[in-house]
């Protein structure tokens, strides 16, 4: 790590290591909220100022992963954008993820069993090789759920595109602190509450233009048409004619936060957020006599962990006695030495 340290746009009480789970706020995403919130509870404004903070927030997430925004479509989570890719498989598609895969990349093709989809799972150690022939769609996340582990993104990406299979990532575990291009993939998925600080119930979806052509916009409402604003009644139908057609319609106050998050990610950029937080992870590692390592999020297996972290007052996940720790832009060196300190 560098000299550098982030802005003092947070409130984290010391000892949140579970960005894992939730992100937090920075001051900015917080402030707009309260704001909307009390234009809402006197009814002080009309509701179309709110939705257009969608669109900034679609701009801004295309350019955090690059892509144009013309490609991208948002939603409320991973599982609902995937949706409409699933129900376009052919019958008795077979798809492949790992098998520690969060299941909001597994459910969404696994529900369509009764027409012969198949779902076929692979150790994640050596994934790459279980990709081949016969495959439809290679489905993983950019980082696990579970343990951090960051995929070989380039090498799954080769293997598929030379199994002929549809690579799809969720990103959610990923976006806000690892640069990467989503371009390479055919279909990028990502919540917004974890690590690009937003509250729940925003997301997003890149889909390219070959994989919109073949898949039909099941949940189509008003927000999905070509001017959602000029119209709001009747036929005929006029869907917009890039991914605004698989939009879902905007729930006003988590977007309003998700831009204003965004834009701090933005200001300080991906690269800086990506030194500091694996920095930090690997602070916590080598504190624990752990090798270093790539990812924002690491687990180790330290006896009476959970209580340990309690007493220190260290918010962490723990099941069965092994911790994941997430670390991310509003982390401390302080709470670092402390959840090292508490395990120690």
């Amino acid at each position: 790590m560098d000299s550098w340290t982030p802005p003092p746009l947070w409130r984290a009480e010391p000892g949140w290591l579970n960005t894992a789970s939730y992100g937090l706020p920075p001051e900015p995403a917080w402030s707009a909220l309260q704001v909307a919130l009390a234009d809402w509870r006197g009814g002080r404004t009309s509701w179309e100022g709110w939705q257009q903070t969608t669109d900034r927030a679609r701009g801004l997430f295309a350019d955090l992963i690059g892509v144009d925004a013309a490609d991208v479509a948002v939603g409320a989570q991973v599982s609902q954008l995937l949706a409409p890719v699933a129900a376009a498989l052919p019958d008795g598609a077979t798809v492949l993820v790992p098998d520690v895969e969060f299941r909001s990349n597994v459910y969404p093709w696994a529900v369509h069993e009764d027409r012969g989809v198949t779902v076929r799972t692979a150790p994640l150690d050596g994934f790459v090789t279980a990709i081949g022939p016969g495959l439809d769609v290679v489905a993983f996340s950019l980082v696990q759920s579970a343990n951090g582990a960051v995929a070989d993104y380039p090498a799954i990406v080769a293997a598929a595109r030379s199994a002929g299979a549809m690579v799809v990532i969720d990103a959610t575990q990923g976006c806000g602190w690892l640069p990467f291009d989503a371009s390479l993939a055919d279909v990028v998925a990502a919540g917004a509450y974890k690590w690009l600080m937003s509250p729940r119930g925003t997301g997003f979806v890149y889909m390219s233009p070959a994989v919109r052509e073949r898949t039909r916009p099941i949940m189509a409402g008003w927000y999905a048409a070509e001017d959602n604003l000029g119209s709001f009644f009747g036929m005929p139908l006029r869907l917009a004619k890039d991914a605004r057609a698989f939009d879902l319609s905007p729930a006003w106050f988590s977007w309003i936060a998700t831009a204003e998050a965004l834009e701090v990610i933005s200001a300080i950029g991906v690269s800086r957020i990506h030194d500091w937080d694996v920095g930090l992870a690997n602070r916590f590692l080598t504190g624990l006599g752990q090798p270093p390592g790539n990812s924002a999020i690491v687990t180790v297996t330290i006896p009476d962990a959970a209580e340990r972290l309690a007493a220190a007052g260290i918010r962490a996940s723990v099941r069965a006695g092994r911790v994941r720790a997430a670390f991310h832009i509003y982390t401390t060196v302080a709470d670092v030495d402390a959840a090292v300190a508490a395990l120690s």
